[in-house]
């Protein structure tokens, strides 16, 4: 195996398993507010043009991970179409959180020094 052909299939297996951790959050919790529709709708429409480009060169590690891109950004706008009313989903216990930076802090005490 030639060392570009090497770095290509390294670089593929690293960036898929870089999304990995997004798509699993994001399908566990449901709560895709804090994905912009413009990106995701953007990020699809790119993957489409960009197919044009990769199907015209050699099979290769970079169809995996146009493959990879493809199929996440896919899925990440239909789960942002089907759960954009229910919010977190499973996780949402009816309770009404509060602003800041965490569950359970107010956001007038956001950034105090204890």
């Amino acid at each position: 195996m030639n060392i570009p052909l090497l770095a290509g299939t390294l670089s593929t297996v690293l960036f898929a398993a870089g999304m990995l951790p997004m798509l699993v959050k994001a399908a566990r919790t449901r709560d895709l507010a804090s994905y912009s529709l413009g990106n995701l709708v953007l990020s699809n429409l790119a993957n489409a043009v960009h197919c044009v480009y990769v199907c015209n060169l050699p099979a290769g590690p970079i169809w995996v991970l146009h493959l990879a891109y493809v199929l996440a950004s896919a899925l990440m706008l239909a789960w942002w179409l089907r759960y954009r009313e229910t919010g977190a989903g499973a996780g949402n216990t009816g309770a009404v959180q509060q602003e800041g930076s965490a569950p359970g802090i107010p956001a007038s005490t956001t950034g105090a020094q204890p």
